[in-house]
């Protein structure tokens, strides 16, 4: 009977407090007919490249105003707040479609990167969230996926199911998580113009207007909630 209420009431905290580890296997799964379709995400060839407002997107982020107090003068994706600084960890990661490795602090910002994994409850709440964040401010920022500790078939059918369309990167070891010292996810890094990191959010699932909100706080860009 105990072993009976345990198992009904794990997935209840998994989706209140954000998750700490994947409750079938701590070890990916085998290649499967899913892995063989063609993946839902972008290719990871252009995060070197900074964005763009030249670059095609309803809706554009835009640098916020000096009312809202984070805006610095000048270049968007600049904020005058100072909390943060961090830059990136040294770490580099395959891209879920294939291809060069990525190093992480070649990544262009500014940037917003979320790690999530397939069977995170929380994750899947909030990734459409982001992939309408990566819509609405392309040519302004980077949305970036990192997928940790997570089946191969498990992270596309997300992206299938959710249209999930931005690049993903894998992280099956949890580098990235160990070497910000954090456990749970889902995580999400703000990261400006010039690498460093603004903020870490750890507070479990994001809305549009949350990520909207952060977007302008951290990095001094406007972005329709």
């Amino acid at each position: 009977m105990n072993r009976r209420l345990a198992l009904a009431v794990l997935p209840l905290l998994l989706a209140v407090a954000g998750c700490t580890g994947n409750p079938a296997d701590d070890a990916p799964a085998p290649r499967s007919a899913a892995a063989e379709r063609p993946s839902p995400f972008r290719d990871c060839a252009a995060l070197s490249t900074a964005p763009t407002a030249e670059s095609p997107g309803s809706g554009p982020a835009t640098p916020a105003s000096p009312g809202s107090g984070t805006a610095a003068p000048g270049t968007p994706g600049t904020p005058t707040s100072t909390a943060g600084g961090q830059q990136l960890p040294e770490l580099t990661l395959s891209c879920f479609t294939g291809g060069a490795p990525v190093a992480l602090r070649d990544v262009a910002g500014p940037a917003v990167i979320n790690v999530w994994a397939s069977w995170c409850p929380p994750c899947r709440k909030e990734l459409p969230a982001f992939q309408r964040l990566s819509e609405r401010a392309a040519g302004q920022l980077q949305v970036v996926g990192v997928n940790s500790r997570d089946s191969r078939s498990g992270a596309q059918s997300i992206g299938e199911d959710f249209g999930v369309r931005f690049p993903i990167l894998v992280d099956q070891g949890e580098a990235l998580q160990r070497e910000l010292k954090r456990n749970a996810i889902p995580l999400t890094l703000f990261v400006d113009a010039q690498g460093r990191i603004r903020h870490i959010d750890a507070t479990g699932a994001l809305d549009d207007a949350q990520i909207a909100k952060l977007v302008r706080q951290h990095l001094g860009l406007t972005v329709p909630a």
